[in-house]
This record gives structure tokens, C-alpha cells and sequence, in this order.
């Protein structure tokens, strides 16, 4: 009978699956397990159900392993998997791993692309390794009142986490703000320290809805600049329909007004 796991569609549950049904695999000797996630589960004949109890100490387990014996490389391309909207992405990494046993160098595992788990592995981490490629492009920041600059963004995949550790770079001396609306999760970074992710709070929108009277100014001013260069002759929204898709541009300060 197949074992199937259910957790949180999030990293920690994920990995903490994994780790049970690496363990039922390899130790128990279990046939056959998989990953499914609460609330979003179409039951199947001859399968029994187990109730994930995640933990951080599991999921940093998994890490040390992927990390010890597939190498960075494998680690992040099944992080960026893990990030994935895919309902089956559970299976696939748990397949890349259990895969990765059968062959002399366990770290060429992502090169097995033959093998169907490995490939949907590197598919869904180079879908959501895109957006995050977009949103670092894309993503702007506004200065509320207070000071802290804010911004919010719609991705489809769980790409905050990705995302953050560039701007936190770049504004390192800057307290700022992130919120993903899509799974109501944010980063929050304070000046000269670490950001850290923050999970399950309510955003307040009247607070974040106060702009500083610079921030407005020069909003207006961008805007009046693009209006003053722009050629109507030359108008293609296709082509740039093309290059910045609609769903991008809800929070972008070019398209507010």
C-alpha cells in the first residue's frame, strides 16, 4: 500500500515530508511513499495517509543531507522547486533524492535528466528561478511616511525568500518592507541588520497607504517625465505587453496614478 504524506505547502512541511518519507523508504523499507499537501488533496484508492508533525529540526536535516551528499548545486535547484506552486513537486524532489542513491556520484544528479523526477525537478526550479529573475527587475519600492520604504508584489510562485537577499544588499542601510499578497507572507529588513521573513500577521493597509509627500513629488515627476518623452507614433503595446507582462504591472509606481 502507498504511503502518502500531507503537510504544509511550505518549506518546513515540505522538508519535514521529505524527511519521514525518506526515512520510511530507506530505513523502514517502504515501497512506496509521496507528498501531498492539506487542502488541496484528491484522495486514491489503496493509499494510507500520514499526518506530517513538522519541524525545523527535520527540515534541517534534509538540508544537511541534500547539502553532504548532492552538493550545492542539487540543494538549490530543489529550494527553488520546493517554491514552486506545483501540487506534485513533493514527489518529484523525493524522487530526485531516492534517484540520486542509484548512481556512482550522487552530486551529477541534476545532470540525469532522463530520469522523469530529476527533470520535473529542474523544470520548476528554472520556472520559478525566471520569476525571480523577473521580480528583481520588476519590484518597486515606495517611502511611506514614517520613512520605511515599502513595496508589495502578486508572484506566483513563493519567491520572497528569493527575492530578499538582493535588496538586502542593495539597501543595507535602509529599514524597507516587502509583502507577498499572493500568500500573505513579508520580509522585513531593518537598517545594518538581517532581514527575516515574516508569516501569518495581518498587514496594516492604512498604514501602508500613506505615502511621504516626497515619495508623491517625485512620483508625479516620473510620470510627467515618461508622458514628455514618449512618441505616440510609436505606441506598441503587443511588444511591450511582451516584455512586461500585465500581471507585473498592478504595484509598479510607472502604472500608478
Amino acid at each position: 500500500m502507498k504511503r502518502i504524506y500531507v503537510c504544509r505547502d511550505e518549506v518546513t512541511g515540505l522538508l519535514s515530508a521529505i524527511y519521514d518519507a525518506w526515512r520510511a523508504v530507506v530505513v523502514d523499507g517502504i515501497s512506496e511513499c509521496g507528498i501531498r499537501f492539506r487542502g488541496c488533496i484528491e484522495r486514491e484508492l489503496f493509499c494510507e495517509y500520514t499526518e506530517v508533525a513538522e519541524s525545523e529540526k527535520k527540515a534541517g536535516a534534509v538540508e544537511r543531507l541534500i547539502l553532504k551528499n548532492l552538493g550545492w548545486y542539487a540543494y538549490k535547484m530543489i529550494y527553488q522547486a520546493a517554491l514552486s506552486t506545483d501540487a506534485l513537486k513533493g514527489d518529484a524532489i523525493l524522487g530526485a533524492m531516492l534517484e540520486a542513491r542509484k548512481i556512482p556520484d550522487s552530486r551529477r544528479i541534476m545532470d540525469h535528466l532522463g530520469n522523469a523526477q530529476v527533470e520535473k525537478v529542474f523544470e520548476l526550479s528554472r520556472n520559478v528561478g525566471d520569476e525571480v529573475h523577473r521580480w528583481l527587475q520588476f519590484l518597486r519600492f515606495g517611502e511611506l511616511e514614517n520613512g520605511i520604504m515599502f513595496s508589495r508584489f502578486e508572484p506566483k510562485n513563493r519567491v520572497l525568500t528569493c527575492v530578499a537577499p538582493h535588496f538586502a544588499d542593495r539597501f543595507c542601510l535602509e529599514n524597507w518592507m516587502i509583502y507577498d499578497e499572493t500568500h500573505q507572507e513579508y520580509v522585513v529588513h531593518e537598517a545594518r541588520k538581517q532581514w527575516v521573513l515574516v508569516t501569518g500577521g495581518e498587514l496594516n493597509e492604512e498604514l501602508v497607504g500613506k505615502y511621504s509627500d516626497r515619495e508623491r513629488m517625485f512620483r508625479e515627476l516620473w510620470h510627467r517625465f515618461t508622458d514628455s518623452i514618449a512618441i505616440e507614433e510609436r505606441r506598441n503595446p503587443g511588444c511591450q505587453m511582451g516584455h512586461l507582462p500585465l500581471w507585473y504591472r498592478k504595484n509598479m509606481v510607472e502604472f500608478l496614478h
